[in-house]
């Protein structure tokens, strides 16, 4: 199968754009811890494939930050920065703002009723407390609504954005703040609804037309979500006049 960037299994063929997905994912899931390394023979046996396609997946991996090349050591899962972990929100701040204005201009009939039905099922699971099923709801959400901006290169930069964030705030968490003296912990059901009435605001405002109004509630709806990472992983300050304050807490 040399010079060939598809395997077989099972009888059907592996490409490896999906030997790519299987190892990010498993990367982000905290599977591969970061620095550990990832030898092409254990990957193609891992996931049933040859070392082809692993190649490949290893490489465009590596252009999205999440594998390293190391001398003598070759491929290993990358160990982010601190200052790469706050670009990563810095980033997101801006671009996701831009996505929702995109999408409210540029949105199909097809993006609206994945994204309503997202938000009735969001809703439906966040009041019946099945908290465990709202992060693949609200990844797929987000990833449709970047999809709705019409532009697959910005989708794209989202998807990856959003992947690799939890990603560096998962794998680091770093010591986490200690909570003030009578300070109320929010309640995750009551964040999780929250949460998915400003998805169902955002939707009902790209449904409109309206770009300003689902910017601004991107916005919103974005900076409260950086602030919970900032929350789990705390970034020392930088000075760096570009940086997206994020102070009010609002997601």
């Amino acid at each position: 199968m040399s010079g060939d960037t598809n395997a077989v299994q099972g009888g059907r063929r592996i490409s490896a754009h999906a030997v790519c997905a299987a190892i990010r994912d498993d990367i982000v899931s905290g599977a591969y811890q970061p620095g550990s390394r990832l030898t092409e023979e254990l990957l193609a046996r891992r996931y049933g494939v040859s070392r082809v396609p692993v190649r490949e997946a290893l490489r465009t991996l590596e252009s999205e930050g999440f594998v390293t090349t190391r001398r003598h050591a070759g491929a290993c899962v990358a160990q982010p920065s601190e200052r790469e972990a706050a670009d990563l929100l810095d980033i997101r701040a801006l671009l996701e703002p831009l996505g929702a204005e995109r999408a409210a201009q540029r949105r199909t009939e097809a993006h609206l009723k994945v994204l309503r039905g997202l938000v009735r099922l969001g809703r439906e699971r966040a009041q019946g407390g099945r908290l465990g099923e709202l992060r693949p709801l609200g990844d797929w959400f987000h990833e449709t609504l970047a999809q709705a901006s019409g532009s697959p290169s910005l989708a794209a930069l989202l998807v990856q954005l959003r992947r690799k964030t939890a990603w560096v705030y998962a794998a680091a968490p770093g010591p986490r703040p200690t909570p003030l003296e009578g300070a109320v912990r929010p309640d995750p059901a009551a964040r999780a609804m929250e949460s998915w009435a400003e998805h169902g605001a955002l939707v009902d405002a790209v449904a409109r037309g309206d770009a300003d109004r689902a910017r601004a509630l991107a916005t919103v709806h974005t900076e409260r979500a950086l602030s919970e990472f900032r929350l789990r992983r705390p970034i020392p300050v930088r000075t760096s006049k570009h940086s997206v304050n994020t102070a009010s807490g609002r997601n």
